[in-house]
Parts: structure tokens; C-alpha cells; sequence
């Protein structure tokens, strides 16, 4: 039996066994009842030997029920697809149609068909499951495709890849940038909160230091009822984006009244040390409101037509957020446990209740709908400033591996995702403990029964804008760490990896957006080398490009790959004077993440070999600046070296990466850790913390311009 059930696990794509990502790899065997769960999850059952039985023959004569598949995804180089047909047909005429995405007149084709003798009997009728191979060249991109056969005709899907995913003009040269986490943005004129007049400033600033690229943390909606949700990576949305970033004075509709009552409370939202996003989004969406109200009554055609067209545009997803937050708005005062704990008319989206709503609460929805709209319009005005300045890569954006199980996209179309369930990590050499994101997370087979589409949407709004695109997790293309919500251990969900990957590169040269895969954690044998090959540039951040595993020397500039986007760290690890402290690890133990006094001693002394390793590093590389040699081995106490931020942004600009891009929580000495994961807002203050210094004073501060200078040095 036991056999049976990693038989039909295997075809679902459910792990039965599965390696963490530690130090000292583990090995997991996965329980029956973590395999029984998902494959019941995925609408079989595996409760006896009668139930298995009759699953496997359900799976293994699964695609002789069609004609065609939904879709088929395919390389450029090999277009091939499968049909199945009574066996009396193979010898017929097969007509085979193809027309491009939103076209009536069929492309003209060569194409032929062929067999490679598979046949099954199903249900007294003897199938043939025949080969079309179209043979002439074929432009990458979406087609319908119409095949006729004894006068029947069937229709699918065909998304035609490019091998590799698009390159930037401007990478054929090494490019330096900033990563920013937007919210973090600190000036003399936000509302408490980084906004897109801010990242304006920033394109500003790094086309004046001759940056490339500007890295930003995810910028999609998150919680309208909850603002103090903060986290960028559990949105409620991915198709859209936070309208806390929207500069309020910037809005057509705002008047400088709005201020006359709030600028008291506006001094004490940017003056103080966390973000308040308590104070600053209500605050934000109380002006806001005025606004919609003005332009609702306004005489702006243009404006008023702009906004007629955006929702024409944004359709049938951007109406299910409105109506969504407007739902959110209503039973949050009513119901506790998210929208899986409304009345049940209210669960569908497309209930008549849930319609109803919509129409009685129109005007609700249309803000939530402005709000939208007005992100959308700074936020391209942002993407002018780069093309102004002329940045090679421009923004970077960060596509988050999932979406908040209580969001607005989960809501829409729960069908595809993975039921009572919510994405994840085992254990590796950063989190021992493995980590549990509450993520939903695509069931596989219903993505692909919807032709992929909400995957393609995703990536689509997230490479708006954008010159490069960073996939949070991209191992999740292959395969996701997936937990059950009732207590069982989870186990690995694998996807069609090779689909996956092809529309991926087909989106990445459609929206003419660079791909890279934030790969630090688990990661799959041989999976990096068909990263390589598909032109996805992998991550490399300083503290991991070490040897044994994280406890030999630093790599050399010139071990560093070549493709890679390198950074010193990331919002997840300690700016680098607080890393050179030892704060992390102080922090760690007072939370209880590291377990005990010995566990603590230990962590010490391994930081105290490791700055030694850092300072070789720099010394064997010749960074140092000149003004600013290393004095002495700064281990016991002897203080925060002069020049060792210039010497790692020296070194790090150094390496053989195309991009490197610095972090301002390096330059500015920054001392507190942005997100500590594993930790929620009771314990630390994740995604609260502003720079300590003002867009406005940037360029003049010291710090700032000696690590420019560093990076230029090298760049």
C-alpha cells in the first residue's frame, strides 16, 4: 500500500522524501498521512487499498480524457504538441491552425504529424495519441490553435518561449546600483513613509552618481484594514500596488487645506525613529478620500476618461480587489478569521450577494479603484524620471514567491490554490528552524488547467515599470516547500518546471525585463546550471560566497559569477556594522533564536574568526582606501574600523558580477536590522526602520559620497 501511495504521489508531484538545506543535510522521510493530505487536497483519494487503486487508474488515464491539452508551453527551437484521437483517425487529414493572440486570420504554417505508437484502450474505445510538429519558424508569443480532424475541430493554447530570458542592452558593461526598501526612504517632505516623489528623487540621485539601477522591495498592496501588516512580502495582492506610497500632495485633486489639520501630526510622523504605519495610512487615506470625492465631482475629462480606461484596462481583477477591500471594510468590524470566516455568500466573488454588494457599495468600490489609479499614474511618472536620466537598467523589482492566504487574490480564485495549505521552508544554513511564510501557493495542475494565467498577470504588473525582475524564492518554479494549516509536517510540491521556465522567458522578453532568482536557501541539485542556461541571473551576497559552507575564507572578486546581481547582505541579514558588533547575535538571543549561553559563546567566537577572514579578505584584495589603511586587527573590542565600508563596496564592486548593488544601511552605518525573520512585530520592529539620514542630505554626507567614490573606483 505504501508503494501505491508514493505511486500516485509521484504523479501528483508530491515529495515523499526530501533533503533540508543545513549545514549538516538531513534527511526527511515524508508521513503517509502529509502524502494522504495533498493527495486528497488535489481532489483523489488514498484512504484504503480500493481508494488508491482506483486513483492510479484515474491519474495514469488522465490525459487520454482529451483531445488537447488546455496549453502548451514550448520552446521556440522545438514546437510540438500532442493530440489524442480514436485510433481509426491517425490516418486522416489533420488540419492545424494557428493564430496569433487576438487575431482572426491563421498565420500560414508547415507542420506534420507523426506517431510513436502509444495507444490505450479507455472505456471500449482504442485512443492514439499522435504528434503535430510545426515546422516553419514561429515568433515567440501566445497563439490560438484550431485543429480539425473528421469534421471536428478543437482548440488550445500555444505560448511559444524563447531559450533564453532577455538581456539588458546595458549589461554587456558592469552596473552598480542601490537596493532600497521604499518605505525606509527618510526626507524633509513625506508623510512618514518613503513615497514615489521620493524614488523620483532617488532616480535623480543615481543618475548624478552614474548608477544603473535602482533594487526596490515589493511594492504591492497590502492590508487596508490592518496598515500595521507591514510586511512587503504577504500582500493581498500581486497584480497591484500600495497606496501608502502615493504622494498625497502630488494627487490633481488635493488642495493645501488638507493640511491646515494634519501638519502637526505630519512633523511627528517624520520626525519619529519607526514608521507609524498605524498613523501614517489612516492618515494618508482620510486626504485621500477628500480627493476622490473632488475628482468624483470634478470637470477634468481627461483625468475622468484616464481613469474610465485604467479600469477598462485592469478589468475583472481590479474590480475583485475593490469589491474585496470594500467586503474587508465591512466585516472586519463583524467577523474575526479572514474572508474564510464570512457568510458564505460572501466567500464566491461571483455570488449574486457578492454582486449585489458591489452595486449597493459602488462608490466604495470605486475609491479602493482611484487609489489604484492614482499609484499606478506616480509610479509611472517615476519610471519617466529613469528614462529622463537614463538609467541602464532602471527599477528592479522584487516579485514575492506568494501571496497573503487572506488576500484579495486568493479570494478571487481560490480553485487555484493549494486548499487548507500555505507555502514555506525546511530547514537551512540561515533559518535551522525552517520557516513558515503563510503563503498561498499555486496547486499545479488547476495553474495549468488555467492556462497559466494568473502566474503570466503576476508577472506582467511586476515587470512593469521595471528593467530587471528579482523572483523572490525562484526555486518555487521547480518546486515549493508546502505546509499543512492542520498541524502535519509539510513536504515539497513540485510544478512543471519546464513550463514554468518558458513562460518566464517568454514574459521577460515581451516586457523587455531581465530575470533574476533569489536562490539562497534549498537549493535543488544541477538547479543553478539551468538557471545559467535560461539566462536567469542568480543572487550572490557576500556573507554566503564563502567556502565550507559558509566557515572558509571570502571568495576572491574573480570567483564571483559573472551573470550575478552581488550585494554585501539583505533586508533579512544584518547591515554590515551591525554585523561587524555581533548586535545580530545579542538579538537573536534575547528572542530565544539562539537557544542558550553556549549556543551564543559559540556564535561569538565563529564572528570573531569571521571579521578576521573579512579584514584578509579586504587586505589580500588592496581596498583599503588610501587615506584610510586597516591600523590593527580590530578583533577584541578595538572599534568599528575607519574605511571598511569604502574597502567592502571596494571589494564588492570589484567582483566579476555584472551588477552590484549597494545597500544604504551599509553605507550609513546602520547599526538595527530591517527584518529579522522568524520574528513578528510583538518581538521586533521588522519593516519599521527609516534611514538615518534625509533624501535631502544624502549627497552631502560623507559617508555617502566616500562609498560612491569606492564604488566608482571599481566600476
Amino acid at each position: 500500500m505504501a508503494y501505491e501511495l508514493e505511486g500516485i504521489a509521484k504523479k501528483l508531484g508530491i515529495a515523499v522524501k526530501f533533503s533540508d538545506g543545513g549545514l549538516v543535510r538531513k534527511e526527511y522521510e515524508v508521513s503517509a498521512e502529509t502524502i494522504r493530505f495533498f493527495i486528497e487536497t488535489f481532489g483523489y483519494k488514498a484512504d484504503n487499498e480500493t481508494d488508491i487503486a482506483n486513483s492510479l487508474h484515474k491519474l495514469e488515464n488522465a490525459r487520454w480524457q482529451q483531445t488537447l491539452e488546455n496549453i502548451y508551453v514550448v520552446p521556440q527551437d522545438n514546437i510540438e504538441f500532442d493530440v489524442v484521437v480514436p485510433e481509426d483517425w491517425q490516418n486522416e487529414y489533420f488540419d492545424v491552425r494557428l493564430f496569433a493572440k487576438g487575431e482572426k486570420t491563421a498565420e500560414k504554417i508547415a507542420y506534420e504529424i507523426s506517431s510513436r505508437q502509444e495507444a490505450a484502450l479507455i472505456k471500449g474505445k482504442n485512443l492514439r495519441r499522435l504528434y503535430v510538429r510545426i515546422t516553419s519558424p514561429v515568433k515567440i508569443g501566445y497563439y490560438n490553435i484550431e485543429l480539425s480532424v473528421k469534421g471536428k475541430t478543437f482548440k488550445t493554447m500555444l505560448a511559444v518561449a524563447p531559450i533564453r530570458c532577455y538581456e539588458a542592452p546595458a549589461m554587456e558593461r558592469k552596473l552598480w546600483g542601490f537596493a532600497v526598501q521604499l518605505y525606509s526612504v527618510k526626507s524633509n517632505r513625506n508623510w512618514g513613509v518613503g513615497d514615489f516623489t521620493d524614488l523620483e528623487n532617488i532616480v535623480r540621485i543615481c543618475g548624478r552618481a552614474g548608477a544603473s539601477v535602482i533594487g526596490l522591495n515589493p511594492l504591492n498592496v497590502l492590508m487596508h484594514n490592518f496598515p500595521e501588516n507591514a510586511s512587503p512580502y504577504s500582500s493581498i495582492s500581486r497584480l497591484f500596488l500600495n497606496p501608502i506610497y502615493i504622494d498625497v500632495e502630488r494627487v490633481p485633486e488635493f488642495e493645501e487645506n488638507d493640511l491646515q489639520l494634519i501638519e502637526g501630526t505630519l512633523a511627528e510622523l517624520r520626525n519619529s525613529e519607526l514608521i507609524q504605519y498605524g498613523k501614517v495610512y489612516p492618515l494618508k487615506i482620510s486626504v485621500l478620500e477628500k480627493c476622490y470625492q473632488r475628482f468624483k465631482n470634478g470637470k477634468d475629462k481627461n483625468r475622468q476618461d484616464a481613469f474610465k480606461r485604467f479600469c477598462r484596462e485592469q478589468g475583472q481583477d481590479l474590480e475583485r480587489l475593490a469589491v474585496f477591500q470594500t467586503l474587508y471594510d465591512k466585516f472586519s468590524q463583524e467577523v474575526w478569521g479572514g474572508w474564510t470566516a464570512w457568510p458564505a455568500e460572501y466567500r464566491d466573488p461571483r455570488s449574486p450577494e457578492v454582486k449585489r454588494f458591489a452595486e449597493e457599495q459602488k462608490d466604495r468600490v470605486e475609491f479602493f479603484k482611484y487609489l489604484q489609479f492614482e499609484a499606478d499614474r506616480q509610479f509611472s511618472a517615476a519610471a519617466d524620471v529613469v528614462k529622463e536620466q537614463g538609467l541602464g537598467i532602471g527599477f528592479y523589482r522584487d516579485l514575492a514567491v506568494g501571496v497573503g492566504k487572506d488576500s484579495a487574490e486568493v479570494w478571487s480564485n481560490p480553485e487555484v490554490y493549494i486548499k487548507d495549505a500555505g507555502a514555506g521552508a525546511p530547514p537551512d544554513a540561515f533559518f535551522p528552524g525552517g520557516q513558515k511564510w503563510c503563503l498561498g501557493a499555486f496547486e499545479p495542475r488547476i495553474l495549468k488547467e488555467q492556462c497559466y494565467e494568473p502566474f503570466i498577470k503576476i508577472l506582467r504588473a511586476n515587470m512593469k515599470n521595471a528593467g530587471a525582475l528579482r523572483m523572490d524564492h525562484v526555486m518555487s518554479l521547480m518546486r515549493l516547500f508546502v505546509i499543512p494549516d492542520n498541524g502535519l509536517p509539510g513536504t515539497y510540491i513540485f510544478y512543471n518546471f519546464a513550463d514554468m521556465l518558458n513562460i518566464v522567458a517568454l514574459e521577460s522578453h515581451l516586457n523587455r525585463c531581465a530575470i533574476v532568482g533569489e536562490c539562497i536557501g534549498n537549493v535543488p541539485e544541477g538547479f543553478m546550471d539551468v538557471l545559467h542556461e535560461r539566462n536567469i541571473h542568480p543572487l550572490s551576497v557576500l556573507w554566503s560566497e564563502r567556502g565550507d559552507n559558509g566557515w572558509g575564507d571570502f571568495f576572491a572578486p574573480s570567483e564571483y559569477p559573472k551573470a550575478a546581481f552581488a550585494s554585501v547582505g539583505t533586508h533579512d541579514m544584518a547591515p554590515l556594522k551591525m554585523w561587524w558588533y555581533g548586535y545580530d547575535i545579542e538579538l537573536s538571543y534575547s528572542l530565544g533564536l539562539i537557544p542558550d549561553e553556549e549556543a551564543k559563546t559559540g556564535a561569538y567566537h565563529k564572528r570573531e574568526l569571521d571579521r578576521w577572514k573579512l579584514l584578509f579578505a579586504m587586505d589580500s584584495n588592496g581596498v583599503w582606501p588610501e587615506d584610510r589603511p586597516r591600523g590593527n586587527n580590530f578583533i577584541y573590542g578595538e572599534g568599528y574600523p575607519e574605511g571598511l565600508v569604502e574597502a567592502v563596496h571596494r571589494f564588492m564592486s570589484r567582483t566579476a558580477s555584472q551588477v552590484f548593488l549597494a545597500m544604504p544601511e551599509d553605507i550609513l552605518y546602520v547599526e538595527k536590522q530591517q527584518n529579522l525573520p522568524g520574528t513578528d512585530r510583538d518581538k521586533h520592529p521588522n519593516w519599521r526602520r527609516k534611514l538615518p539620514v534625509p533624501l535631502e542630505r544624502l549627497e552631502s554626507d560623507i559617508a555617502y559620497i566616500r562609498a560612491v567614490e569606492a564604488i566608482k573606483k571599481e566600476r
